[in-house]
């Protein structure tokens, strides 16, 4: 069974809060939006907004899904190469 991007997002999404949220990120405090984290933070939350309209069932462009894809995945490829403690 294929999965289209529009209903993989929604869960990667969820499971990046996850990864994150392990690794120390707090996406809630403005001071890590402000410090040195704000690049991942930013990158998160923006992909986590497109991911919040197709779980409402809006209206997404389809490139639009694709960025906050690729938005994710590349913060994947950051966590994995990094330590995110020497951030």
């Amino acid at each position: 069974m294929r999965t289209s991007p529009e209903e993989t997002l929604p869960e990667l999404a969820d499971l990046m809060e996850q990864v994150l949220a392990e690794a120390g990120y707090d996406l809630s405090d403005r001071v890590a939006r402000e410090g040195e984290e704000r690049e991942v933070v930013a990158e998160f939350t923006a992909s986590r907004e497109i991911a919040d309209q197709v779980d409402r069932g809006d209206d997404v462009d389809p490139g639009d899904v694709a960025a906050a894809l690729n938005g994710l995945v590349a913060l994947h490829d950051f966590l994995s190469n990094t330590d995110a403690r020497d951030l």
